[in-house]
């Protein structure tokens, strides 16, 4: 299932995938993939600066993560462009959502947050 929220013109897109080769359910370490897609509808060129990541797993155990970028880039996107990267996540439970946002800088140096909408992570099995 594909989540999307648009903020201030940019759309970001998520799409998670279990990774069951590199889990060990027995062992409580459940990997996931997922892939988060930009589109700028704006019609201002703006730069991905850093992220700010809000992590839960089903136990309700809460990470945030926060840094400059996303996967070693901060990707500029002129008006109509996109971007995509792949990362991954790992729980100590089957169940888990990321949610977010993305600060990013229009081309007159104006610094904005855009919502990464809350997306699931989840064996297939879990989620019918």
């Amino acid at each position: 299932m594909i989540e999307r929220a648009i903020t201030e013109g940019i759309e970001v897109s998520v799409e998670s995938f279990y990774i069951p080769e590199q889990s060990d359910p027995e062992g409580e370490l459940y990997v996931f993939a997922y892939r988060v897609q930009l589109k700028n509808f704006s019609s201002k060129t703006v730069q991905l600066i850093s992220r700010h990541w809000i992590i839960t797993d089903s136990d309700g155990e809460v990470n945030e993560v926060k840094g400059p970028g996303v996967v070693g880039e901060q990707p500029i996107l002129a008006p109509g462009e996109e971007y995509e990267y792949m990362s991954g996540s790992h729980f100590k439970t089957p169940l888990g959502t990321m949610e977010g946002t993305y600060q990013m800088q229009d081309d007159h140096g104006t610094l904005f947050d855009i919502q990464i909408p809350c997306f699931t992570l989840a064996l297939p099995t879990v989620i019918n």
